[in-house]
């Protein structure tokens, strides 16, 4: 019996490796330097390339490489990949250490962080440029990069990143890149001048059946696009922007650092050939917003927040747009070149609705489906199919059968719920959110339904300056917090001349929780012979 017990447990170890951990450090720490010859121990760690090199016989899902708290000056290549199905190599942080990797060096490759490896987290970890570096396209030294260049590699997670001041796009995650999820990360300040801006917070793909999720982030100020689900390549044969589903985000005045609004998400392709179409997205519970006067009841200027299709040739498929609030100005919801949408339960700000003549047929057999929205528009004759004719709501109706439940209402009554949403961070006890008060008064949110314990010290950081305490306090017995709107008195000079803080009305906040538990604890055992 007892070896029968010890060969099954011979068994059992050789089928289920032990977790392992491994520790780098900055190659130039100022302390515990990080080395080629390491061993990825503590006493003798690695630097970060050559972590990132291992193979999956030394590094395999479900170990953990951390990273000690420093600057990691340099442009890194991952190569590693979890062999084991299901099971995941992190890459993480150790535990509340502050680490950055900068990629303004003298090699200055295209990326800061390229990836391609199979099952692999990035978590916990600011990737930006420090120091000084040219945004011009003209100037002569200048070189496009992107934070995190996602080749390849299925899978995989980008989790409470930060990604930020990149000459080029934030993140870029590509066509053979399936399963992969990109939540909770905070995506600003990215991109270059050229004869307009260039640069987008995220940039997916996806050639594969599984789903990419883009969940939690907030992403705002790039000097391009907020997000492109999209392929600029034409005359391919091959299916390869699909399969997405884009939930719970805050995507705002992108397109602000080079002067001119840019649209916050765009899903679209260019395919001449009407093969790869942008289809099987779903866009579901986020927030989009270009900087708003809602005293102007005109509401001019280019300020748009979703477009749906880029060329009759390649028209959407089956995008779902549900439960979203839409605002920005003239142009805020474009909904262009379309063969299959439904567009439900959304709250939509624009001088407009915009549809292209293309759409009209998908329009009149049906293949468009809305309802149970509310729109705020210019003027009565607020849905626009361009170059045909503006409907009024109850025009809209009859023709197409569309919004029998639907709201429409002048931009003057523009009413909404202030707290837009409340959302969890992966980090604990750390939320989101987003408020939208149209006269810029402060507004009061309740944490009730959070079970936040009573008496929590917390902090609120505007995410737009997002080291700087914007309010301090502990949470009262009903649970309520007041959040202070309209912060120019908190900003900070922003990067260049042009870019521009959200207005009065609108905030994006992270609010950190601290119920005092333990400190009070180890306070108690230390001095509880005082009580």
């Amino acid at each position: 019996m007892r070896q029968l017990f010890s060969f099954l447990l011979l068994i059992f170890s050789v089928c289920s490796p032990a977790q392992k951990e491994f520790h780098v450090f900055p190659i130039d720490g100022a302390q515990t330097k990080g080395s080629p010859n390491g061993d990825g121990s503590v006493a003798n760690p690695w630097d970060l390339q050559t972590a990132l090199s291992q193979t999956s016989q030394r590094i395999n899902g479900g170990d953990i490489i951390w990273l000690h708290k420093g600057i990691y000056n340099g442009n890194y290549k991952s190569t590693i990949k979890s062999a084991i199905d299901g099971k995941y190599i992190t890459v993480s942080a150790y535990k509340d250490h502050k680490v950055i990797i900068n990629g303004n060096v003298a090699e200055n490759e295209s990326y800061v962080l390229k990836v391609s490896g199979d099952r692999v987290v990035f978590k916990n970890i600011e990737i930006t440029y420090l120091g000084d570096f040219s945004r011009q396209k003209s100037d002569k030294n200048f070189k496009a990069v992107t934070g995190i260049n996602h080749v390849e590699g299925v899978d995989c997670k980008f989790q409470n990143l930060v990604v930020h001041n990149i000459p080029g796009s934030g993140i870029g995650s590509w066509k053979a890149t399936g399963g992969t999820i990109i939540e909770d990360c905070i995506i600003y300040n990215n991109g270059y001048q050229g004869q307009r801006g260039h640069g987008v917070g995220i940039y997916i793909q996806n050639e594969g059946e599984k789903f990419r999720i883009i969940r939690n982030n907030v992403i705002f100020n790039n000097y391009y696009k907020g997000v492109e689900v999209w392929s600029a390549t034409s005359g391919t044969n091959r299916e390869f922007v699909k399969n997405v589903s884009f939930v719970d985000n805050v995507v705002f005045n992108n397109g602000s650092p080079s002067g001119k609004p840019w649209a916050n998400l765009i899903i679209a392709s260019v395919d001449a050939n009407g093969i790869n179409v942008a289809k099987n997205i779903k866009v579901k519970n986020n927030v989009f917003y270009h900087n708003t006067d809602f005293s102007d009841y005109k509401n001019f200027g280019y300020g748009n927040s979703i477009t749906l299709g880029y060329t009759s040739k390649a028209p959407v498929e089956n995008i779902s747009i549900l439960n979203n609030i839409i605002v920005g100005r003239n142009n805020a919801l474009n909904l262009m070149h379309i063969k299959s949408a439904e567009f439900r339960n959304n709250s939509v700000y624009s001088g407009y609705v915009h549809f292209d003549k293309s759409s009209l047929k998908a329009l009149e057999t049906k293949n468009i489906a809305s309802n149970n929205n509310t729109f705020y528009t210019r003027k009565g004759y607020g849905f626009r199919i361009l170059k045909h004719t503006d409907y009024n709501l109850s025009m809209w109706q009859n023709t197409f059968n569309l919004d029998k439940d639907s709201d429409w209402k002048q931009l003057k009554y523009f009413d909404i719920q202030p707290v837009l949403k409340i959302q969890k961070s992966l980090v604990p006890n750390e939320y989101n959110v987003v408020l939208l008060q149209k006269n810029g008064n402060d507004v009061t949110v309740d944490f009730t339904d959070y079970n936040i314990k009573k008496g929590s010290s917390f902090k609120i950081y505007d995410l737009e300056n997002r080291n700087v305490v914007v309010k301090s306090g502990e949470l009262s017995e009903n649970n309520k917090i007041i959040f202070p709107m309209g912060l120019k008195a908190f900003e900070k000079p922003l990067h260049n001349t042009v870019a521009t803080k959200s207005a009065d009305n609108f905030g994006v906040y992270r609010i950190v929780f601290d119920d005092n538990t333990k400190k009070q604890n180890i306070f108690k055992r230390i001095f509880g012979w005082l009580f």
